[in-house]
């Protein structure tokens, strides 16, 4: 499909008049924004049904993208799961998100896994004017990683995952010179889960997890422009499975997520009275240097920055707890072969606002599992993913090897 440019410019002006001078404050935001923020999607219809979230859930086949430690407790041996999920399908069909991962549960003790992602933009035609018939080129960014999982007691274990990002965004046909903008990243992760415990008219399991994502080096996307941060973030969960007989039981889980770079500082300057003039302009001029008003220089390194992260919102404590976003999902099985699930997601208004509820299933016929999901919006600032309809697979090889229950 032949796509033209889409430009959206979006501005807010402030100005505190003091006398002859005023501070401006042009184009001020604190969303948080970092590259590759394709690496924050969900990739799988169970995640996505359940609210996003995935670091706390019981072991699926796509663990690897919110908590690999969970394999170190699958009963299956192994598996390969598949998920393709269509983006922005109200304005073109073009644009999606592909996954594949693959586990192999080594021992009682530990377990291997790997999974790539593929973003597509789809194809987009340049032209120079109406009578030119263009140049299609198809943009795109992948991430291909690998980790490892260890056992550490019965209940807990921890992974290591190690990524490679690439992003092909810019356009060689326009510039010959340009390359596409890669960088290295890692997870540490962990997860907890109880034996089953008797309570009076039920069975229940405990359930927690964290995650620390894309940890690693700022980048650029080509040689000539600023360097970037990853998406860096910090999710912990936990949940609780109340098992009602040996056929039902219901899972409850809740989630939040904070990410781990720097919060946008608040830039201004002293607008003054210029010769010939008998107010302030509101331009910047050479003579009026950019000032930090709040908040913290983002000019800093990734390891700083995970540690300013927690401190430097121009609005104190309180907008930095508005950088959380949560979660709330719940999911009932019956007979481990079908599944019902929802889930809700909410984010600060002023730190992006997005806010959707989500529904999906889940089916197991022999060795594999199919699941669905459906996105409905709660915000006023509507979701890439709204209206979309999503399906995963997962081949099991080896079910029932282990009996973690």
């Amino acid at each position: 499909m032949k796509k033209y440019a889409i430009t959206l410019i979006a501005f807010a002006t402030l100005n505190l008049t003091f006398g002859q001078e005023t501070i401006t404050f042009p184009d001020q935001s604190t969303v948080i924004t970092t590259g590759l923020p394709f690496m924050l999607i969900a990739p799988d219809a169970r995640s996505a049904s359940l609210g996003d979230m995935g670091v706390a859930t019981s072991v699926d086949g796509f663990s690897q993208q919110y908590n690999p430690a969970k394999y170190a407790f699958s009963e299956t041996k192994s598996g390969i799961s598949l998920s393709y999920t269509p983006y922005l399908t109200r304005l073109v069909n073009d644009i999606s998100l592909s996954y594949v991962t693959y586990f192999n549960r080594i021992n009682e003790y530990s377990a291997f896994s790997v999974g790539f992602k593929y973003f597509s933009l789809g194809e987009i035609v340049l032209t120079q004017d109406a009578n030119d018939p263009g140049v299609a080129v198809k943009p795109n960014e992948f991430a291909v990683d690998a980790a490892y999982t260890l056992r550490l007691s019965d209940q807990f274990a921890m992974a290591v995952a190690m990524r490679y990002m690439r992003s092909a965004l810019r356009i060689d046909t326009i510039d010959p010179n340009a390359n596409p903008g890669s960088t290295f990243g890692a997870d540490i992760t962990g997860y907890y889960q109880s034996e089953e415990e008797a309570y009076n008219d039920f069975n229940g399991r405990w359930r927690a997890g964290f995650a620390i994502q894309n940890l690693g080096p700022r980048f650029k996307y080509d040689d000539g422009g600023r360097e970037v941060f990853q998406p860096t973030n910090l999710r912990l969960g936990a949940g609780f499975d109340f098992i009602f007989d040996e056929y039902s039981k219901l899972g409850i889980t809740a989630e939040v997520t904070k990410y781990l770079v720097p919060t946008p500082p608040l830039l201004g300057f002293v607008d003054t009275v210029q010769d010939g003039d008998t107010e302030p302009n509101g331009t910047q001029d050479p003579n009026e240097p950019t000032i930090i008003t709040a908040g913290q220089d983002n000019d800093v390194s990734f390891l700083n920055g995970v540690f300013q992260s927690f401190g430097d919102a121009p609005g104190g404590f309180s907008e930095e707890l508005r950088e959380f976003t949560w979660s709330l999902g719940a999911e009932y099985t019956y007979q481990d072969n079908f599944s019902f699930r929802a889930g809700y997601f909410n984010e600060a208004e002023d730190k992006g606002a997005r806010k959707f509820f989500a529904l999906g299933a889940g089916f197991k016929y022999t060795t594999i599992n199919i699941d669905l999901s459906y996105l409905f919006s709660a915000s006023k600032v509507q979701s890439p993913l709204e209206n979309t309809l999503r399906f995963s697979l997962t081949f099991n090889f080896g079910d029932g090897e282990y009996d973690e229950y």
